[in-house]
């Protein structure tokens, strides 16, 4: 069984930056590709980023895209999101999500393991 679990949310001002961590357990990590995704209250869950098993690899969403960054170090089990210029429409729950199967990936069905989340909040 694989867990995730993430870490770095809070509270900050538009404009400000936070660092997102996910670090995962039962499996070596270099064997996953894996994905941060957000969930607003009212909304569906959406992709936020992607990164491949070896991070070559990124693929963002339109709506982050030159803002966040997300990396991942193998040697620690960790996949990070930097979030940067933050508005108050990126208040959310951030997911983190390994997908044992495929390379990196948009789609929320496409992950088998997802952390419980780390809330966001960004005042205007």
């Amino acid at each position: 069984q694989v867990q995730v679990v993430e870490s770095g949310g809070g509270l900050v001002q538009a404009g400000g930056s936070l660092r997102l961590s996910c670090a995962t357990s039962g499996r070596t990590f270099s064997y996953y590709a894996m994905g941060w995704f957000r969930q607003a209250p009212g909304k569906e869950r959406e992709f936020v980023a992607t990164i491949s098993r070896s991070g070559a690899n990124t693929g963002y969403a339109d709506s982050v895209k030159g803002r966040f960054t997300i990396s991942r170090d193998n040697a620690k089990n960790t996949v990070y999101l930097q979030m940067n210029s933050l508005k108050p429409e990126d208040t959310a729950v951030y997911f983190c999500a390994a997908r044992s199967s495929g390379g990196s990936s948009t789609y929320v069905d496409a992950y088998d393991y997802w952390g419980q989340g780390t809330q966001v909040t960004v005042s205007s």
